[in-house]
């Protein structure tokens, strides 16, 4: 690419993604509010010199401190604007030609008898070709005007942010009979000088008066909306405040969805010996390597010198040893984690906004839909939520989910509610799945809890330590580990209670019960509580993984947002197991679930059930009084659609295997996603190939699945050689574990004292 200043990009080009969003080229450029625009700007002095262009831009710009503010004044004066709360100065200088006056009082800058603007905005040359009756005149005393103002300008720049903005092109036909003058010929005349003149006598200086043409490429685009062809309409000046915004606020704000004019973080303590770990990982794996290439050369069949036949060696190549496996595995999550930097940290991929469109999200959609039907197979067993069932509803429910994200539909409401659903169905598989497997099993042994909680973790704890993030950053892995530990602790609390202890003796069935009335309990509590669930986890050291931006407010808002889900899937799983124990239910291949007047009575009210909740959530009009009814409500779809997929015996008896293959490493997908498919952490999107966007997400989209694949096989690998079955290694290997995260968070402390 040209280079790594966005600055220059956003300064310079874009373009207009629909009607009013604006795409700088290269870069995502943040939509800063009232509050953040103050902190920016504290105590600082910004001044707008020039026309009644200018002026516009002007009241632009303070309506994003203060949104409150008139358009009102003298419209050929001076005019003041002040924000005594965070001691902002924002003027207006009246100064529509560039001539002496305007030079005497940008001289008076730089004397230093009056103090600098902290940022200067200036342009004029309408007002000349008006006055000047667009004469050639009028246009080499513009030349000699501004090769004077120049040097001035440019010595502003050493201390201050001094931008010169270029003439925006007019609506020649919408002019008013004193404008006539004014074309587009002449604009582009007095631009070309002004591009010519300014910083030519400091072409290799950092101190630069930065030209302000991205309006240029705005106005050509909504000029036509201008009340009098001469002055743009209210959206495009507001784009281009916007745009000075982030220019001037994002190196000091660092907002993650503005990734313009941001510097490369620099690397921290832990991501350095991350690094180096990474680094000697690679190096071992190459030196065993070839020593086994080596030892297998000399053991190779040789020729027989008295014969003439060739014998074959007595001894087999060796078995890989685990330390082999074991450094394969991290040079090759090594290679894949320099991916993930240089696409979501490093300046070397291009990033863009989100802009969602109704095509943009369904019509992904319905192709995927159409893929998974397309690749039917017979499923091995005919049970309720059997394996290749629910890795298929994992598959195409990720899939749904990573088109949302890309496509940013959360913006439209009926479609949000929907995903949050499908995030519900996550999680009441999380309750499903682990009560079935303790309440059958009756295996409480710590190996099965470490190989969880280590294949939920994994990936999740390397990249907090390559990209710099937070363990709560990745809301969805610390939610499931959570909610798996809540759903341990309440089965294996004495007493005990399994499916062969209380075939046994029915009572134990209500013991179990009680256990579930007492969780909902809690849950309920903490939902009510918000104070109390913020002193469970702001004790250190959990307040180090479920912080974030200092607080947990952002944890408790996730959690309380699906907390009756995971209760619903163990109840459930309950239900059904217990019917199925009784007999009570037909799973046979092709047979109904039930007899089949309740068969067809149940899937009627399902498909009505799920239609109904479909219609609620599309009437939605409010979100934060939806997301307080999701989790009494969600329950219903995700039932609905149960008893749908499996009442009737031939729909039970076959599953997409293109929805499975992605069911199995849906987690890798969600969490990969962050950063090497989407980027600035979700909240934009990764340019791999510019100008091409469709060509973009196709190869985005590919090494993004390898990738997902990949460290699904390496995080299984691992989790065999990290989490043993035999219980003193096991130990040993948690001792380090623990010694290993203890460094990590005095590593973390010590990185954040030297923040401070």
């Amino acid at each position: 690419f040209k280079g790594g200043d966005t600055c220059e990009y956003l300064l310079s080009s874009g373009r207009f993604l629909g009607e009013k969003v604006w795409q700088p080229h290269s870069c995502m450029m943040h939509k800063y509010k009232n509050s953040e625009a103050k902190n920016c700007l504290i105590d600082k002095h910004v001044v707008f010199i020039g026309d009644s262009r200018i002026r516009q831009l002007f009241y632009s710009f303070i309506k994003l401190i203060n949104p409150q503010i008139k358009e009102e004044g003298n419209k050929h004066g001076n005019i003041p604007f002040e924000d005594k709360s965070a001691s902002i100065k924002v003027d207006f200088l009246w100064y529509p030609e560039v001539n002496g006056s305007m030079r005497q009082r940008i001289k008076s800058w730089t004397e230093g008898s009056v103090a600098k603007p902290h940022i200067i905005v200036a342009g004029a040359a309408t007002w000349s070709i008006k006055i000047h009756n667009g004469s050639n005149e009028a246009l080499t005393q513009y030349k000699i005007n501004i090769t004077s103002i120049a040097p001035l300008l440019e010595k502003l720049a050493k201390s201050s942010d001094v931008y010169w903005v270029l003439q925006d092109p007019v609506y020649e036909d919408m002019l008013s009979e004193s404008r006539k003058m004014i074309t587009n010929e002449k604009i582009d005349a007095y631009n070309e000088a002004a591009v010519r003149i300014l910083n030519s006598s400091s072409r290799n200086s950092k101190a630069k008066v930065k030209v302000f043409s991205v309006s240029k490429l705005i106005a050509q685009e909504t000029i036509m909306k201008s009340a009098d062809g001469l002055h743009l309409p209210e959206s495009s000046r507001d784009t281009n405040a916007m745009i000075l915004m982030n220019v001037y606020c994002n190196k000091i704000m660092k907002p993650i969805d503005g990734s313009c004019c941001q510097p490369q973080p620099p690397l921290t303590l832990i991501q350095k010996l991350a690094f180096c770990f990474f680094t000697l990982s690679i190096i071992g794996y190459l030196i065993i390597n070839l020593i086994h290439r080596n030892n297998f050369r000399k053991n190779k069949s040789c020729t027989d010198l008295e014969s003439g036949e060739e014998k074959k060696p007595a001894i087999s190549p060796p078995n890989v040893s685990t330390l082999e496996m074991l450094l394969y595995s991290f040079c090759k999550l090594g290679l894949i984690m320099t991916y993930f930097y240089l696409c979501d940290r490093a300046n070397l991929f291009m990033k863009e906004n989100k802009f969602y469109t109704h095509s943009s999200f369904f019509i992904p959609i319905v192709y995927i839909l159409v893929l998974g039907v397309f690749y039917t197979e017979n499923t091995k067993e005919t049970k309720v939520l059997n394996r290749e069932q629910t890795d298929e509803w994992k598959g195409w429910m990720q899939l749904v989910i990573l088109i949302y994200h890309l496509s940013g539909a959360s913006t439209f409401l009926p479609v949000y509610m929907h995903i949050r659903v499908l995030v519900a169905a996550y999680l009441f598989q999380t309750g499903y799945g682990h009560f079935s497997y303790f309440w059958i099993k009756g295996d409480f042994g710590v190996y099965r809890v470490c190989h969880v909680l280590f294949r939920l973790n994994f990936l999740v704890v390397v990249l907090c330590i390559v990209m710099d993030r937070p363990y709560q950053f990745y809301y969805f892995v610390p939610l499931v580990t959570v909610w798996f530990m809540i759903i341990y602790a309440t089965l294996a609390v004495w007493p005990q209670i399994v499916q062969k202890k209380a075939n046994g003796n029915c009572l134990w069935h209500f013991g179990l019960l009680l256990k579930l009335i007492c969780l909902l309990t809690c849950i309920y509590f903490l939902s009510y509580s918000q104070g109390a669930f913020e002193k469970i986890f702001s004790f250190w050291p959990l307040s180090k993984c479920f912080e974030l931006n200092g607080n947990v407010y952002e944890w408790w808002f996730r959690w309380k947002l699906d907390r009756y889900v995971v209760f619903h899937g163990m109840l459930f799983a309950f239900i059904y197991l217990a019917l199925q124990k009784r007999q009570m239910i037909s799973e046979g291949k092709g047979d109904p679930l039930f007899s089949n007047r309740v068969s067809n009575v149940l899937l009627f009210i399902s498909i009505v059930s799920f239609l109904t909740y479909s219609i609620w959530a599309s009437s939605c009009k409010n979100k934060t009084e939806c997301n307080e009814l999701h989790p009494s409500v969600s329950v219903v779809q995700i039932l609905a659609f149960i008893l749908i997929r499996n009442i009737p015996g031939y729909v039970r008896s076959v599953y997409s295997s293109f929805f499975a293959w992605f069911g199995k490493i849906s987690l890798e997908l969600f969490i990969c996603q962050y950063h090497i498919w989407l980027a600035a952490d979700t909240k934009g999107i990764l340019v791999l190939i510019p100008g091409y966007p469709m060509f973009n997400v196709l190869v985005s989209t590919f090494i993004f699945v390898c990738v997902a694949h990949e460290i699904s096989q390496i995080t299984n690998d691992l989790a065999q050689i990290v989490v043993p079955k035999d219980n003193s290694t096991l130990l040993k290997r948690l001792l380090c574990i623990a010694g290993f995260f203890s460094g990590l968070l005095l590593f973390s402390a010590m990185q954040d004292q030297s923040r401070h």
